[in-house]
């Protein structure tokens, strides 16, 4: 899957920066990185929508001083994008995620090794790294979990490391659910099974806990399914929106049975760990 890459001249970058990416959000963009003042977006090609996106840049561009450039970028030429830039990423005291041409860090009770080709899932992003903390703060012992939009498969396997039974991870990108299968052989993992699919691979199964790190809309649309695929008191944890939807995933989630039990952000992005 080739991605398109917006990069964004923002003079200030806030906070005209996260309205745009609030808006972005909303139509398929799935990354944003921030670098002083420029904003790079990453949207799947056949996810964009140019009119929609120019919309959204002319009406911030009437509030501040912009330049916008588009690029398309090859699934050949994403590893070497990433090799560029790419650095370890630090999770927690025991949660490290690097490629296999870093160092080993013996000091590190967990070191996942991820080479994420066209799928985004490095940790770098504040909804992975939000996810995979609040996932060391739940017992995965003897867990059937499914993650719905596994990416480069990274939380799936550290779902695996942290002791779950069974993982079932599924994605609608091809090259995706081909870089998870390779990435949880690095990580010497055999217990997650990868699906090329969306929410109808799911089947009859059952789980204890259904991760979503995707985005609003998707999560909106699929929040009922995965009240249903979950056991009684089984966990859901979900991110890929911000803050200014906090009210309406939070209320929807509600409403449909679901019980909140923590809730973080990091750089507007939220994640909610709720309860069936």
């Amino acid at each position: 899957m080739d991605y398109i890459e917006l990069e964004i001249e923002l003079d200030p970058i806030q906070p005209y920066g996260d309205i745009l990416v609030a808006q972005l959000n909303e139509i398929n963009f799935e990354t944003f990185t921030f670098d002083k003042n420029l904003l790079k977006c990453y949207v799947q090609l056949d996810s964009f929508n140019k009119d929609q996106c120019l919309d959204i840049i002319s009406s911030v561009s009437s509030q501040v001083k912009l330049q916008y450039f588009f690029k398309v970028i090859k699934q050949e030429n994403w590893n070497a994008k990433w090799e560029k830039s790419f650095e370890p990423v630090q999770i927690n005291s025991q949660c490290v995620i690097r490629a296999d041409f870093h160092n080993s860090n013996s000091d590190i009770k967990h070191e996942i090794i991820i080479t994420p080709k066209m799928s985004f899932g490095t940790g770098h992003h504040e909804t992975t790294f939000l996810v995979i903390n609040e996932l060391f703060n739940i017992n995965l012992k003897c867990m059937k979990v499914l993650d719905m939009g596994s990416g480069t498969g990274v939380l799936a396997i550290i779902c695996s490391k942290l002791g779950a039974d069974t993982v079932l991870g599924i994605d609608i990108d091809e090259w995706a659910y081909k870089n998870s299968i390779e990435n949880s052989m690095l990580n010497n993992v055999e217990n997650i099974e990868f699906v090329l699919g969306d929410v109808d691979k799911i089947g009859n199964k059952k789980f204890d806990v259904v991760i979503a790190n995707i985005n609003r809309n998707i999560i909106l649309r699929d929040l009922h399914l995965y009240f249903k695929k979950l056991i009684k008191g089984g966990k859901l944890i979900i991110s890929g929106f911000l803050e200014e939807d906090l009210k309406l995933v939070l209320n929807t989630a509600k409403n449909i049975g679901f019980q909140l039990i923590n809730k973080k952000n990091k750089n507007k992005w939220l994640m909610f760990h709720l309860e069936k």
